[in-house]
């Protein structure tokens, strides 16, 4: 019989990429379907913008605590165990969420949905950059956006109709059924893998101490300066304080043998600039899902489902990156990550200075260019990650650039939060208030477009059949 190609996608593959799928998009669905009800929050708990948005935050940044322990887990407890795990805690979380009394309830449950949240995601793409090698790495990533896709396309519809129809309980009740029937297909389709306990790197603890506690302190000073401005006390102490343990943390990592981000992997261009593209897309991609609701609904004046119909069409544009994946394992991500970069930036320009009187058509036709532009930088980009580091780094890279996305994704919400909240404050109008606060995207656009021309170019064709022994997670030895 002939042999399969090394580079073909398979069935036991795909398969792989359906499961797991499932189980990552909750996460995705979860951001958007709350984004959209924040307006609905904050008049339900009666507490300002800089107040609710930690209900986004603090999933957010809990989820960047617990990313880096997934690496450790999995070498301690193995990868299905521990998929289990984290989809069991989000589920769990997000019953909570559903019974939470006030905003300080809500944001503690939202804190362990996003615990839960760090373990689904690594672990997945963990598991599918090893099941794929070197050379199908970008087609998976972007075959593995069309399931996550989903969520942000149907979340801001699913939320609307929700709060239309129902309690704002339902945002979160809504997770429990396509988890549970993650969690069956996963018990079903991926067999039970052999943890090497004795080979797991000790867990950086000192690390976590130093590194999830700095960005916890930047993102509160940030959204405490949307109202108070930066001279108060707790955000000069927030600042300096993050600032601190941020420098503590570089030099216990330069020291640590096993630290909880490997800051020799940033000695190599390449992977370098990954993760700073990865970085300012998280802060790019978040901040737009959640400024685009208020827009909608402040600006515009429309209700919660229409305005999640009109964030549609950015999950939309991100359909593209099947598409983009492929031509990146080709061409590599020189060349579509700038390309992908102007189009963001472009389609976010014209919300800038949008109002109730600009032309629906061309703010419909901008989020699909955003989103297309989007999903020309994200897979290519993940795709030189797993090129620029030796297959033993696999799990910290991983780790790395999901925190530092993460960061930049609770970073960028609280910028535009901070940005909008300190407009209204002065008496500016919503539409000058969120004009300003989309040039957040603009800017980061351009920086995506400057790292971009220092990815890797085209791939070099391989020198041995190495990848060809790399198996897909569960298929038979």
């Amino acid at each position: 019989m002939t042999p399969r190609p090394p580079d073909r996608i398979d069935g036991t593959l795909l398969r792989l990429i359906g499961v797991l799928g499932l189980g990552g998009v909750i996460s995705y669905f979860d951001a958007t379907i709350v984004n959209v009800s924040i307006h609905t929050l904050k008049a339900q708990f009666s507490v300002p913008l800089s107040s609710i948005s930690w209900v986004a935050t603090g999933y957010l940044l809990a989820l960047a605590v617990a990313v880096p322990l997934a690496g450790w887990s999995v070498a301690r407890f193995g990868a299905r165990r521990m998929w289990l795990v984290g989809l069991a805690s989000f589920l769990v979380g997000s019953s909570l969420a559903a019974l939470s009394w006030d905003a300080g309830s809500l944001i503690a449950f939202r804190v362990l949905q996003g615990l839960g949240a760090g373990l689904i995601e690594p672990i997945m793409l963990t598991m599918l950059a090893t099941a794929a090698g070197p050379s199908r790495t970008a087609r998976v990533m972007g075959l593995m956006t069309i399931p996550m896709t989903l969520g942000p396309v149907l979340g801001p519809i699913i939320g609307g109709l929700i709060l239309q129809n129902l309690s704002w309980q339902w945002i979160f009740l809504v997770n429990v059924p396509v988890g549970l029937l993650a969690i069956v297909l996963a018990l079903v389709a991926i067999p039970p893998d052999t943890p090497s306990a004795g080979q797991a790197p000790p867990l950086d603890a000192l690390g976590v101490a130093l590194l999830c506690p700095a960005f916890a302190a930047v993102v509160y000073a940030l959204s405490q300066a949307g109202t108070a401005g930066f001279g108060v006390p707790q955000v000069i102490v927030a600042l300096v304080a993050g600032s601190v343990l941020l420098a503590g943390y570089v030099v216990h990592a330069l020291r640590a043998e096993h630290p909880l981000i490997d800051l020799k992997l940033f000695g190599g261009k390449d992977f370098s600039s990954s993760v700073v593209t990865m970085f300012l897309l998280g802060g790019m991609l978040f901040a737009l899902l959640f400024l685009l609701p208020l827009f909608y609904q402040q600006v515009r004046g429309h209700g919660a489902f229409v305005a999640g119909l009109l964030v549609m069409p950015l999950g939309l544009g991100l359909f593209g990156t099947p598409i983009a994946g492929k031509i990146a394992d080709r061409f590599g991500p020189r060349l579509l990550v700038p390309m992908g970069a102007t189009l963001i930036g472009l389609g976010a320009l014209l919300y800038t200075g949008a109002d109730a009187a600009t032309s629906q058509v061309l703010l419909t036709a901008a989020l699909l260019v955003v989103g297309f532009g989007m999903s020309l930088v994200g897979p290519p980009t993940m795709g030189s990650v797993y090129r620029t580091v030796p297959a033993e780094s696999v799990g910290t890279a991983t780790g790395a650039v999901f925190i530092l996305n993460q960061i930049g994704a609770s970073l960028g919400i609280a910028v535009v939060a901070m940005i909008v909240q300190h407009g209204l404050a002065a008496g500016t109008a919503p539409a000058t208030a969120l004009g300003t606060a989309f040039w957040w995207t603009v800017l980061g656009a351009a920086a995506v477009l400057v790292a971009g021309l220092f990815l890797p170019g085209r791939p070099q064709p391989p020198t041995s059949d190495a990848e060809s022994t790399l198996k897909s997670v569960g298929e038979p030895a």
